[in-house]
């Protein structure tokens, strides 16, 4: 594995990602103690994270859930009147 000082990344980055792309990972050193690895990425590695909505449609008809307490809610604003 290639090493390289902080400078040489610096001002090389654009070519050592081309031989990243190509599976060449290399190591980036300060004083000549490795700081960090870089290696190609993949998907693999870092699973897409869940978004809201993952558990839609696991309720069934949602309708229903709107409708619990409607009327306690409904009595309770009819009372203020």
């Amino acid at each position: 594995m290639q090493t390289v000082n902080i400078y040489e990344a610096k001002t090389q980055l654009s070519r050592l990602l081309d031989g990243v792309r190509q599976g060449k990972a290399f190591v980036i050193a300060k004083a000549g103690k490795p700081v960090a690895r870089v290696i190609p990425y993949t998907e693999k590695e870092f699973p897409a994270k869940k978004r809201l909505g993952f558990l839609e449609g696991c309720f069934g008809d949602t309708a229903k859930v709107k409708e619990v307490g409607g009327q306690e809610i409904l009595a309770m604003f009819e009372d203020e009147a």
